[in-house]
């Protein structure tokens, strides 16, 4: 009901407005005169808000003044462009937490298995660690209120758990092999959230650093990790913002401007009500001399394309992957003083050659089929052949390299790398869709976390623990109890990356990130790639 009113919101309050000044003109024949529907040459007013009142006041059944105002704040935005949004007082905190690079809590990873909250990691230093809670701890009430069994969702969970720096929460955990439920006190603090996952070296001469968000801390976080790399000997960096949805434009600029040197333009914003302005490199970057590769993808959006567009257009690098998602508008956040937000779109930015790259859209249309385009360029093959896409030449920019790019849909790679699609996949496939694969190393880490403490560190993890032909048969029957069919040929084509993946979730589990990334991009085409061009090019 609640879609149905907001998409035909318009619609109705056209209709409410034309009911009302029928009715106050009728009334004000009666009365004396005084109906606020009469007052259209007062400075202040607001037909929005004459509208809501109305009903509140005359219609035929209770209604929230409050529900009324944020679903028209909503129906209006919903009329502009895809990514103007209304963001509610309750998502507030959600929404904008992972860009302020940190957040008040306990300080834990967690997941939600078998309708129970698991421990995953504890955030080194912070309070949780400090209280005594450990991987694996399965928490079962938090405040004396019943969590586990209760068909819990990761908000609800966050929302128990997160609080004010300083206020305390006792938690409930039942510990494998101990029989009863251990209390802890934990005291909440700033738990810092990293946009950087992992910075390390997977040859002696090149650095890898993924980006998940573009956030308040990602340059100082960026900075700290090509400093660590330096010390090992990085000569060429590859950044990896696949997945990458953006963020927030200063830090792209930042880390575009490491790599280009002074008064190379990285990007330049416009709008109606707002004065183009251009972003140029200044005389800082300290990575003007070293080869850099770019990874993106269809998720790969907003800061993310304004950094592959800079390298791109002033022929700096190479940009490695498939087309990324094409969004180039540029919103403003304006806070409201009951804790809600309005994000407006205020600008388009474009990247050096003078190329907008946003995909179409058409408000009248709705925005279901924008969203749903990545899922078209699944099916008329843009993800198996480059040959499949088709750009207008009317969007065709040369940069100062000779090389042709075009506008208007996302940032397509200077190399493409096609998806893996066939019938031997489907039985990989199928493993990867209902979570098969990682569900089965969380499970096998969980229970034997006594026997993982032999491994140190990650290095001695990854040069000792293999999964062997007993483990990965154990697999392939888990397979067959959550159906997946036991497929002979499937097993065969896939099981080196069935191997590897498991190897890389177990590794996550007891190591993070460190012990994830170095074992699932040894069968990753997109990053071996980057690693065969800085031998390919001088």
């Amino acid at each position: 009901m609640k879609t149905k009113f907001t998409l035909y919101l318009p619609i109705i309050l056209a209709l409410v407005l034309i009911a009302g000044i029928l009715l106050g003109y009728k009334l004000k024949l009666t009365s004396s005169g005084n109906s606020p529907f009469f007052q259209l040459n007062t400075r202040n007013y607001s037909k929005l808000n004459d509208v809501v009142n109305y009903i509140v006041q005359e219609y035929v059944d209770s209604v929230s003044k409050d529900k009324l105002t944020e679903e028209g704040i909503q129906g209006i935005l919903d009329n502009l462009d895809p990514h103007s949004q209304y963001i509610s007082t309750k998502e507030y905190h959600e929404v904008n937490d992972p860009l302020l690079g940190n957040f008040e809590g306990i300080g834990i990873q967690f997941r939600i298995e078998k309708d129970t909250i698991i421990v995953i990691q504890t955030i080194v230093g912070g309070p949780s660690e400090k209280a005594g809670l450990a991987a694996g701890d399965r928490i079962v009430y938090v405040d004396d209120s019943l969590v586990a069994g209760v068909s819990i969702d990761n908000r609800g969970a966050m929302k128990k758990l997160k609080g004010k720096r300083g206020t305390n929460v006792k938690v409930g955990i039942l510990r494998r092999r101990i029989p009863d439920i251990i209390d802890f006190k934990i005291t909440r603090d700033v738990i810092p959230t990293y946009s950087v996952d992992i910075a390390y070296m997977p040859t002696i001469t090149t650095g890898y650093i993924k980006i998940s968000k573009f956030s308040a801390t990602t340059y100082d976080e960026f900075n700290s990790a090509i400093e660590k790399l330096e010390k090992e000997g990085m000569q060429n960096l590859i950044i990896d913002l696949r997945g990458n949805t953006g963020g927030y434009l200063k830090a792209a600029i930042d880390i575009a401007d490491e790599f280009l040197a002074e008064d190379k333009l990285i990007v330049y914003t416009s709008g109606k009500n707002q004065p183009k302005e251009l972003f140029y490199a200044t005389n800082k970057g300290q990575l003007e001399n070293n080869g850099i590769v770019i990874l993106i993808d269809g998720a790969s959006a907003s800061a993310s394309e304004i950094v592959a567009g800079a390298i791109q257009d002033n022929d700096r690098g190479l940009i490695i992957g498939r087309r990324s998602f094409g969004k180039g508008l540029v919103q403003r956040q304006l806070d409201l003083l009951d804790g809600s937000a309005v994000r407006l779109t205020i600008a388009r930015y474009y990247t050096p050659t003078g190329r907008c790259i946003q995909k179409p859209y058409d408000p009248e249309k709705g925005f279901e089929e924008y969203y749903s385009e990545s899922y078209h360029r699944y099916l008329n093959g843009e993800l198996e052949e480059k040959d499949s896409i088709h750009f207008n030449d009317s969007l065709k920019y040369i940069t100062p390299g000779g090389k042709v790019v075009y506008g208007g849909g996302g940032i397509m790679p200077d190399i493409f790398i096609p998806i893996e699609r066939g019938e031997e996949f489907r039985y990989y496939n199928d493993l990867i869709q209902k979570s098969l694969i990682f569900r089965f190393a969380f499970e096998y880490t969980d229970k034997n976390r006594t026997d993982f403490k032999q491994y140190n560190d990650f290095e001695s993890f990854n040069k000792h623990f293999k999964i062997t032909d007993v483990l990965f048969k154990e697999f392939i029957i888990f397979g067959e109890k959550n159906d997946v069919t036991k497929n002979i040929e499937g097993i065969e084509y896939s099981k080196i990356k069935i191997k590897t993946l498991l190897r890389a979730y177990i590794g996550r589990n007891l190591f993070d990130n460190e012990g994830f990334y170095p074992i699932y991009l040894s069968m990753d085409d997109t990053f071996n790639e980057a690693i065969s061009s800085f031998s390919n090019t001088k």
